[in-house]
This record gives C-alpha cells, structure tokens and sequence, in this order.
C-alpha cells in the first residue's frame, strides 16, 4: 500500500483497475434519471449558508433536478426546508429566486402559508369541501445546518447525518469559524454543455495542474496534495510555493494574503478542498470559504453553482486578498469548464477506449467506485439497451442485498 499524503491514514493499493467509467454511462438518458434518485436525492445536498437567510423570512428557491425547492427562515428563527410546490394545483409558491415575505402566497390561487409551512388558508374556501389544513401544509423536505452551511436531502439515503459524514474535518474546518462568515456576492450559477460527471473527474484530480492551470501551479507549485473518496468525502492540501511568483494575481495574492487572528498558523498559508459525494466541494483559504458544485439538467448540459463566504468584520487588506484570490478562481473555472468540454467529448468518440488513469488520479477512481456501489450497472462496460438499463440496475441491486 501507498501513503496518498499526510493529512490522513489514506492509501491506494499498489495493484488497482485504472479504468475510469465507461463511455456509454455520459450519454445514457435512463441512467441519468437513476443518478439523480440515488446520488442526487439520496444524499445530502449543500444549498447555501445560514448568511444567505439573515432574517426571518428571507427565503430562496432552487431547482434541483427538476425538483423544486423552497427554503426559508421562520418565526422562530429555524431555516426549513420545503418543496416549492402548492398543495392546491402544484404551482410554486415563491417564484422568485430570493426575498423576504412575512407569509408563503401561491400567485395561482392565493392560498397562504404559514412561514413555518402550515396552511394558513386556502382562497375563496367556500368552494372546498371542509378539510383539516393541517394536512395541506407544504411538503416538508429533511434540512440540516452544519458549520453554518445549510443542507437538504430529498429521500433518505446510506450516509447518516451531516455531522456524521464530516466528522473526519469537523475539527480542522472548526478553526475557520464558517458560521460566522457572511456572504460576499451572493451564489452564482453557470450552465456548461457536458454530462455532469465530466466536471466531477476534472475536479476530482490535480494532476493536471502543472499543465492546466499556470496560477495554481504558480501559488502551490509541488505542494498539492490529492487524497481519495472514502466514505463519502475527500480531501485535498495545497500550501503555498516558497517560490517567488511570477503571475500578478499569485504574486501579489501571497503579498496581501492575511489570515484571520483565530486561524492556526498550519493552516495560514494554504488553500484546503473537502468534497463530499456525490457532486460538492467546500474550499476554504486563509480568508474566505466557498462552496461549488454541479447538478445535471440532461446528459449533456448541467449547472454548476457555487457562493463565497467572507469574515464578518474583513480588514481592508483581507478585501483585497479576497479579490486577488477570486481572480485566479476565475481563470482557474474557465480553464477547468474547457477541460471537461474536451473529456466529455471524447466519450462521443468510436476511438475513445476509455480513462487509464495515473495514482495521482485515484481520486477519479474513488469516485467512480462510489457510484458504482451505489449504481451497479455502471459496472457494464458494454453499453445495454436503454430501455432495459432501470430493470437490469435494479436486478443487480437485489443480488446484492441477498449477498
């Protein structure tokens, strides 16, 4: 066994499939209704930060693979969860993307809601027939705040709670006080024309760094650190070059950067990155935390979405660290959104025989490897017909529960 770094008790195995996940699983429509049942709706969704509903009724809507989602901050201060979906015809409740109200009105109808989810009252009541409101109250989704950071969960899945999941970081993510940030300028969203797996593998890896990205390979230069999925979350270190920079943003970035007082001085000269499965990433540096992630709309078009978080009370220098680090994210998206144009690509290509895939990629492995134990067909190299994919995924899954 090989020691992946020394962050955490990680290793590859010397011997290992360095196959990625085969072509046909990027364009198959069947399947991709299946990932978003059991990746998607089964596992904990990051949405936003505690900031992003500083008051009682802020709210914001989100779709999330044609699920429409609806949360909001109630009279006693909880931040809930619901679908964004009358009781009465199915419309949505809140059209806008984000505002405050003191109550839920469906524009169809004008049935009211409470802001805590209970019916207020149905418009022009006469014409029901009588019926108990406390059964037409908005349907409820499952939500949990951890570190500030707001998450939701559409069925119930095989990881536990959020706490439970990062409890491996709970403490290293601890000294960067997330839920005391506040937003900076606000979440953004951005579509790209690839099969969402397609950003996850790019991601998932820095070994394209060097040759990808002249500004990260400039601030880190060797000192990037990649470790595998294990048990639904990853991680990956990267510390400062103690090379002079040669890029304007890297060199004038590590000039201003300016950690907050209460971080731990091992932690004041590096960018960190948590991915936690199936399809997010927490990223903090010295001044801030992001989130990103991505979700499918078809198989070859997804959204990718993200907000930056910052201290509450920023000094002007750690502004200025902040603008500096957001450019070279920017030019590090951009370059990345073309990498997974090329990848995705390739799996359109009759000469395309598959990933075969280095150590310094084995997070892509690892990755791969937790949806297949969630996904089984994607253990078929050969493309099944599509119209049989649900049916044999499911048979494969009942083989396995009788193991």
């Amino acid at each position: 066994m090989e020691k992946v770094s020394n962050f955490r008790d990680v290793s590859i195995p010397k011997e290992w499939d360095r196959k990625g996940l085969p072509s046909w699983t990027y364009k198959s429509k069947q399947l991709l209704e299946i990932e978003k049942e059991s990746l998607f709706f089964n596992h904990w969704q990051l949405i936003c930060h505690q900031s992003d509903l500083s008051s009682i009724g802020d709210f914001l809507t989100f779709d999330l693979c044609n699920e429409r989602i609806l949360i909001i901050r109630d009279n006693e201060n909880i931040i809930r969860a619901f679908y964004n979906l009358c009781r009465h015809r199915g419309s949505r409740v809140m059209a806008n993307k984000k505002g405050n109200c003191t109550a839920i009105v469906c524009p169809f109808h004008g049935w009211v809601y409470n802001l805590d989810g209970t019916l207020r009252g149905a418009s022009q009541p006469k014409s029901f027939p009588k019926f108990n409101k406390k059964d037409f109250g908005l349907k409820k989704i499952e939500c949990e705040i951890w570190n500030g950071l707001v998450f939701i969960r559409l069925n119930k899945g095989p990881q536990k709670s959020v706490k439970c999941l990062m409890s491996p970081f709970s403490e290293e993510l601890g000294n960067y006080k997330i839920d005391k940030m506040v937003p900076t300028d606000g979440i953004w969203t951005q579509r790209t024309e690839v099969n969402w797996k397609s950003v996850r593998d790019v991601d998932n890896e820095g070994y394209h760094v060097p040759m990808a990205h002249p500004s990260l390979q400039d601030l880190y230069g060797k000192n990037y650190f990649d470790e595998p999925f294990v048990n639904g979350i990853s991680k990956t270190h990267a510390s400062f070059s103690g090379k002079t920079a040669r890029n304007w943003s890297v060199k004038n970035y590590k000039r201003f950067s300016s950690p907050a007082s209460h971080l731990p001085d091992k932690y004041k000269n590096s960018w960190n990155y948590f991915g936690i499965f199936p399809n997010a990433v927490i990223a903090v540096t010295p001044e801030t935390v992001q989130f990103y992630q991505e979700f499918p709309i078809s198989t070859d078009l997804t959204l990718l979405r993200g907000s930056i978080y910052r201290h509450k009370n920023e000094t002007r220098q750690q502004r200025v660290a902040r603008y500096l680090s957001n450019r070279i994210d920017n030019h590090t998206v951009a370059e990345d959104v073309q990498l997974t144009i090329w990848s995705n690509e390739s799996m359109n290509s009759k000469s395309f025989e598959g990933f075969y895939l280095s150590d310094l990629e084995y997070g892509v492995k690892s990755h791969h490897d937790h949806m297949r134990r969630q996904i089984p067909i994607l253990k078929i190299e050969k493309q099944p017909d599509e119209h049989l994919i649900y049916k044999l995924n499911k048979e494969m899954l009942e083989n396995i529960s009788l193991k």
